[in-house]
């Protein structure tokens, strides 16, 4: 059975909201993406910064204060009409919260580190509650006052997708009648060093599938989903219709090089959808732009879609969002089933157009590319993580 996804608030480098996310999507603006230093010493780096004002932590949460919660909170706020209205409906004990993480306050905590090293005085403001990992989640209940089942998945960049699977199992289970689900990140130094040390960062605009590719570029973000068990406009109503998760364990950072892991998590999304690969209509890469992800990614397309996709890498949009990329690439799907892409279009595929050809040629969206009208439609997302964790979900329109 699937899961409904009826509210979605975001925020990225596209932009906040629906509207206009979709609007710099579709065009594939990349304007967001800009250079930046200050994140790694002597360098300087393009990262996916949301530009948008944040909305302050509400009054008496401060000890929740975070960038982290605040981009969280400027999602949750562009659907708080909806939320209110689940609450109300189901009650707060019948509403969770499950979001996907890796950053947390870790922004916050680094700062503190620096200032008591330099002074031997942790900053008046700050709590270590702020970086725990729960802390996202813990902070959108509270808000809310909720009393459902509340927590976060960390598994690097699947974090997100498995929060989707994991709300989907809530309600299937019949433990929660809705669920906020999604996943927020945000930028900070740990994060961008850590990539640095091991040579993924880019500092132009990442370049996936490209020969000339030469790592990531780190972004923020925010998106989160209403899913329930019911659709709240059967006209136009959204659905997570399956989803697969493995577990390759190849290695701490690299991925299993055939891809093997990433086959298996998306044959188990098709199983899971009741769907043969036939029926995607476009595809979501995970797309980073570092050599290996990229090199097994394409064999692990090419081996389940030996016809071919539509697909795209958003990444040179929006940055590496991490813990939050499942989520906002799930975001992106559904925004190219809804109202807010009238002209059908498809997320187009930013790079220099020059094929590795050491791997599989993938079909890869240029601007105008348009998905399939006819209906049911169904849309991938893949994301693929350090330790071998991988994910695939799979959201269609409902005929």
């Amino acid at each position: 059975m699937p899961s409904y996804l009826n509210a979605l608030g975001l925020i990225c480098a596209l932009g906040h909201g629906k509207q206009t996310v979709a609007s710099a999507l579709f065009a594939g603006d990349a304007s967001g993406m800009r250079k930046q230093t200050g994140w790694v010493t002597d360098r300087s780096l393009t990262v996916g910064a949301v530009g948008a004002e944040l909305p302050p932590i509400p009054a008496g949460m401060q000890a929740a204060a975070s960038r982290n919660n605040q981009l969280l909170l400027a999602a949750a706020q562009e659907i708080e009409p909806q939320i209110r209205e689940a609450i109300e409906r189901y009650g707060a004990d019948r509403v969770g919260v499950v979001l996907g993480t890796s950053t947390s306050g870790i922004h916050e905590a680094s700062q503190a580190i620096a200032s008591h090293v330099n002074t031997g005085v942790v900053p008046e403001g700050y709590r270590y509650s702020q970086q725990e990992i729960a802390a996202p989640a813990a902070f959108l209940a509270d808000w809310l006052e909720l009393s459902g089942p509340v927590y976060c998945l960390s598994t690097a960049c699947t974090s997100s997708a498995r929060a989707l699977l994991s709300a989907h199992r809530l309600l299937q289970q019949g433990l929660c009648d809705a669920v906020l689900c999604g996943g927020v990140d945000s930028l900070c130094r740990l994060t961008l060093n850590g990539f640095g040390a091991l040579e993924a960062v880019s500092a132009e605009r990442c370049n996936p599938f490209s020969i000339n590719r030469q790592g990531i570029n780190i972004g923020e973000g925010a998106a989160l989903f209403l899913m329930t068990r019911q659709a709240e406009d059967e006209a136009s109503s959204i659905a997570l219709f399956g989803g697969g998760a493995s577990s390759d364990a190849h290695h701490i950072s690299a991925p299993e090089p055939q891809g093997l892991g990433a086959q298996q998590a998306m044959r188990m999304a098709l199983a899971n959808a009741g769907i043969q690969a036939a029926d995607i209509g476009y595809l979501n890469l995970h797309g980073t732009a570092t050599q290996h992800n990229d090199a097994m990614e394409s064999l692990a397309v090419r081996a389940i879609f030996p016809a071919g996709v539509p697909c795209s890498s958003s990444k040179p949009l929006t940055g590496h969002t991490l813990g939050a990329a499942g989520a906002l690439e799930a975001a992106f799907c559904w925004l190219s089933l809804s109202a807010y892409n009238p002209d059908n279009l498809l997320p187009p595929h930013l790079w220099d157009g020059q094929g590795d050809p050491q791997l599989p040629a993938l079909n890869l969206t240029t601007p105008g590319t348009r998905l399939a009208t006819g209906r049911p439609r169904r849309l991938m997302s893949n994301s693929f993580a350090f330790g071998g964790s991988n994910t695939s979900l799979i959201i269609g329109d409902v005929p």
